[in-house]
């Protein structure tokens, strides 16, 4: 695939595994760039696994010392805890062509304080939610096309709280994780049915010491006209999953990146193939969802506005 972006190199900021997968995607689209991380280890990790060398040190002091006029964009690929912190020096040194890792800070509050920050460049800034990309999402907007819409969707966004060690995340984002991680699957929910706009939402405590909430349940109808659902129990059974409604055929994304199909007057789904070569070659969904903002193709993106506004209207809602 080619870009335009003439000579101008991308910035990549972060050396941990999602900056590995960016790199990789980068390295078989053939587009130059520069990788800027903080600690010796992870770069040397990041340098074995690509073969590209970073620059440590840290950002600000990257921006400091060098001519950033050569960036045309910037991924932010960095820990959760300082992705705002990134933004907020890639803005002072004129980089605003930016696609920035999800949820794009460590809070709604966080990025609601700071809204001042990028509101100016909200329409060049985008969150990766590189789900929206996967090719199970592509074909399966495909089918629903082809039956004539989506009627109904029931969802859920159950994590897996007895397999995160606590010990090894930072509090602020543990303290946040429906945030965090959660909104992988709601924001591709809302994003295939359209925004909920008369709907109810539920939620309760748990026994979990590091998120106030575990139990959530909401019903209600989205801005497409999609009547919708969705419960999930942190601390009981389940996993993330997308159950799609339409008059001929109900679609399983269970897990988010198979699809299964089961047929109107059926009761056993079908496993549906297609076309998903990109997304075993590279992390599923990043090898188009980079594409898409380097080609200027933005149209499935959210932009940090919107994601702020999704924070406060929908999941504080859902947090509640």
């Amino acid at each position: 695939m080619s870009h335009n972006i003439n000579s101008n190199i991308v910035l990549l900021i972060g050396t941990g595994p999602m900056a590995v997968a960016y790199a990789k995607v980068l390295q078989g689209q053939k587009i130059d760039f520069q990788v800027v991380g903080r600690g010796v280890a992870s770069a040397q990790t990041f340098y074995e696994e690509t073969g590209k060398k970073p620059i440590t040190g840290g950002l600000e002091l990257f921006l400091e010392n060098n001519d950033v006029s050569q960036f045309d964009s910037a991924i932010v690929a960095t820990g959760t805890e300082v992705l705002l912190d990134c933004l907020r020096l890639l803005i002072q040194h004129s980089i605003t062509k930016i696609l920035i890792e999800k949820p794009a800070a460590v809070s709604i509050a966080e990025l609601n304080k700071n809204k001042e920050l990028f509101m100016s460049h909200a329409a060049s800034i985008f969150v990766a939610y590189n789900r929206r990309f996967y090719a199970s999402v592509l074909e399966t907007e495909r089918l629903i096309e082809a039956d004539g819409g989506l009627e109904a969707m029931n969802f859920e966004f159950t994590e897996w709280t007895h397999k995160i060690d606590a010990s090894k995340k930072v509090t602020a984002v543990l303290n946040n994780w429906f945030f965090a991680n959660s909104t992988h699957v709601v924001d591709l929910a809302f994003f295939l049915a359209g925004k909920p706009v008369d709907w109810t939402a539920y939620s309760k405590k748990g026994n979990l010491e590091w998120h106030d909430k575990t139990v959530f349940s909401g019903a209600g109808i989205t801005e497409k006209g999609v009547l919708f659902s969705y419960l999930s129990h942190w601390e009981s059974a389940g996993r993330w999953g997308i159950e799609l409604l339409t008059s001929k055929n109900k679609i399983y994304l269970k897990p988010l990146e198979g699809i299964l199909v089961q047929p109107k007057g059926t009761i056993t789904p079908q496993n549906h193939v297609f076309d998903d070569a990109l997304d075993h070659e590279y992390k599923p969904g990043l090898y188009k969802q980079v594409d898409a903002f380097l080609s200027g193709n933005t149209s499935r993106f959210i932009t940090i506005k919107e994601q702020l506004e999704m924070g406060l209207n929908v999941y504080s809602k859902m947090l509640a």
